[in-house]
């Protein structure tokens, strides 16, 4: 089993990766600066914009699992849940300073402490949402779809994938894992899904994807457990998107001139979560099409 340090652990991915983590036997440690609504494990409270403070935290959890679970020594993990989740919310400046220095801080302090594997929340957006511009170049998008920024916040998640990369090539013996997540809704929210089906266009702008809160802690855990090397990327959604309308018929109508490239299911993602399922073994146990049926 794992140490794993999981920052930004009060809020809605960390949370759910904490609870995937603890239900499958890892020692885990909530790194963040806010106080969680619900203790689960050990929390610190920490600033990760500050380089001295990410590095600390991660030497301190070694000191701290080891107190709960003797000789587990530095911590094997870190998932990087930390940051600013969506665009819009503060401008775009600090958006874009926080992503990225706060990243930039915990690899940098991965590497230097020899952690094994940093798990961490790239974004859908840098596929290029809200596909306003340009839209996508093929469907169902995969990981080979061109990162195509279009906002600041896409664009901190895109140069931090290039700086993962060139991470790894420094210090080979850490990997790193990048999960580009959808559109992250908990049980609560399913309650609001049937108000977009009677316009497309509403959520045409990540081609109707969506993933459950619990899914996403799952891919974070097998993304700490898979034997993945170097630095890669996945796109982690839900199996099916949020309309009760057939993809290809969602498709047709909002981006007729799009390329389908291969069958689709009725209601299957147009987010391909293929690689994730082949090389992680990520299977979304979770649809709001058990409640609204």
């Amino acid at each position: 089993m794992a140490s794993v340090v999981v920052t930004g652990g009060s809020g809605k991915a960390g949370r759910a990766a904490i609870k995937e983590l603890l239900a499958h036997g890892h020692t885990v440690m909530n790194v963040d600066i806010a106080p969680p609504a619900e203790p689960l494990c050990h929390f610190m409270k920490a600033d990760l914009n500050d380089q001295g403070q990410a590095l600390e935290v991660l030497r301190q959890a070694a000191g701290t699992i080891d107190r709960r679970r003797m000789s587990l020594g530095v911590p094997t993990a870190v998932v990087h849940m930390a940051g600013i989740p969506a665009p819009g919310l503060v401008p775009d400046g600090t958006v874009f300073r926080n992503n990225l220095m706060t990243t930039y801080n915990i690899f940098t302090a991965a590497t230097l402490l020899g952690l094994d594997r940093v798990v961490w929340a790239s974004s859908e957006t840098t596929y290029g949402l809200p596909f306003t511009r340009n839209p996508p170049a093929f469907a169902p998008v995969t990981e080979d779809h061109p990162l195509v920024p279009e906002s600041t916040y896409a664009l901190a998640k895109s140069l931090c994938e290039d700086m993962a990369r060139e991470m790894h090539r420094w210090n080979p013996g850490t990997r790193f894992v990048a999960l580009r997540i959808s559109n992250i809704f908990e049980a609560h929210d399913y309650a609001q899904i049937p108000s977009f089906w009677a316009d497309p266009a509403v959520r045409r702008w990540n081609l109707w994807s969506w993933v459950d809160s619990r899914d996403v802690g799952q891919a974070c855990r097998l993304s700490v457990e898979a034997d993945v090397p170097g630095a890669d990327a996945f796109t982690i959604a839900a199996a099916d998107t949020i309309m009760n309308r057939p993809s290809r018929a969602l498709m047709a109508e909002s981006f007729p001139d799009v390329p389908i490239t291969r069958p689709i299911g009725e209601f299957e993602t147009l987010l391909s979560i293929d690689r994730a399922r082949r090389l992680l073994g990520y299977a979304p146990q979770f649809s709001w099409r058990d409640q609204h049926r």
